[in-house]
């Protein structure tokens, strides 16, 4: 509609105009986005330094500490000493974590750290909340080291000046990787659990980028109140709570809120390639991240420790989001009435557009329903793309799309996502004609945002605001007698405020997700297409006076994104300080006392073929494979490996003594029927039962894993239908393959993959469970048959 403002040979100059305003507005998005800077060792006491928290990373953040291992216990008695240097009540509780899932049941022995500073004038509690163990292949520098220095650092900067009003508990919890099982304990044990407060908790997904405050637990209205005035430099959005909420994912955050804590969650999640793995190390910790992480937490110690806690409970939620530098929020009750007002202005636009007819009410269906093609055809090229380069460069399969250096195949995402729209909108302007097409396009994040109001009212804004303001400069630029320019500066309120909002989304679903799910972010990018199609308006002609260039646009862009992707592959080799992926694992069947190399990965490289050279799976222990695994042979070892035997049998109820041999760190049973229920107990510290539904997928239909098993070992019972004839695979699993014969570390430019049995030593024995006597029996043979 805006193209009949101008001539023509000034049409393409308020085209582009309107183009670089955009651009504008994206780059000063990212740049308000960004993170801090950090301050040094020098910086005033009462300030938060990242290079004085570093100074604690280098004391505990070097080697990998998972629950169980010698170096979780080194780095849990330097934390809880600093911390008593630091003044601070200080206790390690020692329990037993449980979590279950479907077909899973996860014990595990921690030792959580926590220290209480006691307010002057106590209204309640602020818990903050960090695990220190890490996941076994890397240091977890971090994930989730930093922030665990991080409350070091804030606990001394906070007694460096006058006490805090209310209670503040450090909770350095354990067993976070293996399933929150340190929070787990605190929750359903510890006195200052029950207690409840305000809740802290910092994490991270990747090594660098903004301190985002992702998650809260319901009726945020006063926490984020807090959180927008105290923090000094607020980022994160209600969207990322929304999504949050809908994933399967948890943190210590999930467990202690059910508990009753109401709170905030935290994390940092750009240069995700590194997360969880060798390189999630001190020397790739971006500083700024950590000191975006420490000064927010310092903030917000002492905004809540000296608040009034009872004051903060609220009954709602509000919208909150970044608009350049600017934070802006309101609450839920404005929500329902935005997208409704969004709905019927894009309503009331075509109502006009009729009027002054400009188009066809059969049009404007057509054009709305067929705005559904660049969405899903964006959608469907970015997975596509995705699929060609696994295809191309199978290594990438490893890396569950979160590639090192992703910036040339996300240009090519969003280049594809314009040749969808292109696609689909140079084909139909004639026959729709542009303002159809236009007004047509909002029809979708208006109804997003009526979507989203009902199902996830924190995201609404990010449809409904552009749809409306594009809707209401539609309207002003038709009503208003105006120079051109005048109404075409009105006709970009809307595309301006989705270019403040939308490709930040897309970034970070990239930084989150990935290549693998880039068409989340295609999809999004879509959606911003969709508000700008006034603006490309602008670079064609009259429909019918010229050439349509229908087929020649969207095919140039088809022809960039592949120069795109060529760039990309030259660009994201892998080298020493961006490595390649690779599964390894070590598999040793005790009865049998055979052994295999094994490994999860469809290409093995140069490096991982030295082991595995075929996919002779049926060789390996029963109930071992879980997947596609290529196997090689491999030479036996000494070790004990694990021990089962039955404690007491009360129809499907089986009681059992388990160890896991000397130097193993945890024990896996995987059982061939399903179960029901589990329960586990390690000597002194009482017994912990959850319950188990579902099958596991993959391999045998149930599984109980019990991380930090202790030398005498634990006894865990088991539910289980039909256990007469029940199977079962007891599996001690070492960290360190080096002490295998023959095994040659991984050179420069490899790293362990992320599946959680690589880089495992792992020793197996099968059992039979059959009609066994209720005292403890000895295997009647290697074969591990559990007899009368």
């Amino acid at each position: 509609m805006i193209g009949k403002m101008f001539d023509v040979p000034r049409r393409m100059l308020a085209g582009l105009a309107a183009l670089l305003a955009l651009a504008a507005v994206v780059v000063l998005s990212a740049m308000t986005d960004s993170t801090m800077q950090p301050l040094p060792a020098s910086a005033p006491s009462g300030e938060f330094s990242a290079e004085r928290a570093v100074a604690h990373l280098t004391e505990f953040a070097t080697r990998p500490r998972p629950i169980g291992s010698a170096e979780s216990d080194r780095a849990r008695d330097y934390l809880a000493g600093r911390l008593r240097a630091a003044g601070l009540q200080v206790e390690v509780q020692r329990s037993v974590g449980a979590r279950s899932a479907a077909g899973l049941a996860t014990f595990g022995q921690v030792d959580n750290i926590v220290g209480r500073l006691p307010g002057t004038d106590p209204t309640g509690t602020v818990l903050i909340a960090a695990h220190y163990d890490s996941a076994a292949m890397g240091p977890g520098a971090s994930d989730d080291g930093a922030a665990v220095a991080a409350m070091i650092e804030t606990v001394r900067a906070l007694r460096a000046g006058t006490g805090p009003r209310n209670d503040i508990v450090l909770l350095m919890s354990d067993g976070e990787e293996d399933g929150v099982l340190g929070a787990e304990a605190f929750v359903r044990e510890h006195p200052l659990a029950r207690k409840g407060g305000v809740l802290l908790n910092w994490e991270a997904r990747g090594v660098s980028g903004p301190s985002l405050m992702f998650e809260t637990s319901r009726n945020n209205a006063r926490l984020v109140e807090t959180f927008v005035n105290a923090v000094p430099a607020p980022r994160g959005d209600s969207s990322m709570v929304e999504l949050y909420r809908l994933l399967p994912n948890n943190t210590d955050f999930t467990p202690l809120t059910k508990a009753g804590f109401t709170g905030m969650n935290f994390a940092y999640i750009e240069r995700s390639s590194l997360y969880h793995t060798a390189d999630d190390s001190i020397a790739n910790l971006h500083r700024g991240s950590l000191q975006h992480h420490g000064s927010n937490m310092l903030a917000l110690a002492r905004a809540l420790g000296n608040a009034d806690l009872g004051s903060l409970p609220a009954d709602h939620d509000v919208t909150y989001f970044r608009a350049l530098g600017t934070m802006i929020t309101y609450s839920d009750r404005l929500v329902w009435p935005l997208a409704v007002s969004a709905a019927l202005a894009v309503a009331g636009l075509a109502l006009l557009a009729r009027v002054r007819r400009l188009l066809s009410l059969p049009r404007l269906l057509w054009a709305a329903a067929s705005a559904v093609v660049p969405l899903a055809g964006s959608a469907l090229l970015a997975q596509g793309l995705w699929e060609v380069l696994v295809a191309v460069r199978p290594a990438y399969d490893t890396m569950g799309g979160l590639l090192h250096r992703p910036q040339a195949f996300q240009a090519a995402v969003a280049v594809l996502s314009g040749a969808a729209l292109l696609g689909w909108y140079l084909p139909l302007r004639r026959r729709l004609g542009p303002a159809a097409l236009s007004v047509g396009a909002l029809v979708w994040p208006a109804g997003l945002g009526v979507l989203c109001a009902r199902y996830a009212p924190g995201a609404s804004f990010l449809f409904a605001l552009p749809a409306l303001l594009c809707a209401l400069g539609g309207l002003a630029a038709v009503l208003i007698s105006a120079s051109a320019w005048a109404r075409l500066t009105a006709a970009m309120l809307g595309p301006v405020t989705a270019a403040m909002l939308l490709p930040s989304l897309a970034a970070n679903t990239f930084d989150g997700m990935g290549l693998a799910l880039g068409g989340v972010s295609a999809l999004v990018l879509a959606l911003f297409g969709l508000t700008v199609l006034p603006i490309i308006e602008l670079f064609l002609p009259t429909p019918g006076a010229g050439p349509e260039r229908a087929v020649a646009v969207p095919l140039t862009a088809v022809v960039l994104a592949l120069g795109l992707v060529g760039a990309g592959l030259l660009v994201d080799g892998f080298d020493a300080d961006r490595p390649q992926r690779t599964h390894l694992a070590y598999v040793m069947n005790a009865d049998t006392r055979t052994a295999h190399w094994v490994s999860a990965d469809t290409d093995p490289g140069e490096w991982t073929r030295r082991y595995v050279s075929g996919h002779e799976s049926a060789a390996l222990p029963e109930g071992y494979a879980r997947g596609t695994l290529r196997t090689g042979p491999a030479p036996v070892i000494k070790a004990d490996g694990p021990r089962v035997s039955v404690l007491a049998r009360d129809q499907e109820t089986v009681k059992l003594h388990v160890t896991a041999g000397r130097g193993a760190r945890s024990v896996t049973l995987r059982i061939d029927h399903p179960i029901t229920a589990a329960t586990a107990s390690a000597g002194r510290f009482g017994s912990v039962s959850v319950p188990v539904t579902g099958k596991r997928a993959g391999t045998w239909p149930a599984e109980v894993r019990f991380r930090g098993i202790p030398a005498q070992g634990v006894q865990i019972t088991v539910r289980i239908p039909d256990a007469d004839r029940a199977r079962l695979t007891a599996i001690a699993e070492t960290d360190d393959l080096s002490a295998v014969p023959g095994f040659r570390p991984r050179p420069p430019g490899l790293t362990a993959a992320t599946r959680e049995d690589g880089d495992l030593i792992a020793v197996t024995r099968t059992y039979t469970l059959t009609s066994a006597s209720h005292r403890p029996q000895r295997p009647s043979s290697d074969s591990g048959k559990i007899t009368r």
